[in-house]
């Protein structure tokens, strides 16, 4: 899952980074507001976290502008801010949730989580494909039952193509869904991690459509 970071506290966002990727979140991060709105406007993200005491351009009118563009991006803000008017007024103008600094890391994650099931309309954080199980939350992988261990980037590459079942993905849009902006792969490295994947799992959970990319098999059938 891609997440946009929006947040000008150089050390605060270093240390967020870290603990997202390895959460298994892909993270991209800018510190203005200015840059989050080009950000969104020029690339696919699944959540955003938000700080509001942003330089410029602040988090309240970066929101505004989100959801006057009507972009449903499911926004989670980060703020200093603890006044019960701040909150509200963050919440009224279409942030999904509110989290006040200093927080603990695993609510933010547990927060994340939410978000992330209730975008998908899934009760349970989990993907069920047939004899594939991915638990979300616990970001793990059972195949017929028994547990399967995958690196962080093999279950991010198997979560992209699960959570699409019906999609066909090249090889660029599977290497942005596991790198961030700043991170580079080499010109093999999705073919490297389908081939991991075949091994650990089976040579059917991923398809190769020729000419074209990836998709997960069809494992429901």
């Amino acid at each position: 899952m891609r997440i946009l970071l929006v947040e000008d506290d150089e050390l605060l966002s270093s240390g967020l980074q870290l603990a997202l990727r390895r959460a298994q979140y892909t993270v991209e991060h800018v510190a203005t507001g200015e840059a989050a709105l080009s950000a969104l406007a020029h690339n696919d993200f699944e959540l955003m976290v938000l700080d509001l005491g942003l330089p410029g351009m602040d988090g309240i009118a970066v929101l505004k502008a989100l959801r006057a563009a009507t972009n449903p991006i499911p926004v989670l803000i980060l703020s200093a801010r603890d006044a019960t008017r701040d909150r509200i007024a963050g919440l009224d103008l279409g942030a999904d949730d509110y989290l006040i600094k200093p927080f603990e890391l695993d609510e933010l994650l547990a927060r994340l989580r939410v978000l992330a099931r209730r975008r998908s309309g899934r009760q349970v954080n989990q993907l069920q494909l047939g004899p594939l199980s991915l638990n979300l939350d616990s970001l793990s992988v059972n195949w017929h039952g028994a547990p399967v261990e995958l690196n962080r980037l093999e279950f991010m590459l198997l979560k992209q193509m699960a959570e699409n079942p019906q999609r066909v993905f090249n090889r660029a849009q599977l290497e942005e869904s596991l790198y961030g902006w700043g991170e580079g792969s080499e010109s093999n490295t999705i073919d490297v991690y389908v081939h991991h994947l075949r091994r650990k799992l089976a040579p059917g959970v991923v398809k190769t459509v020729r000419g074209v990319g990836y998709r997960i098999g069809d494992l429901a059938a």
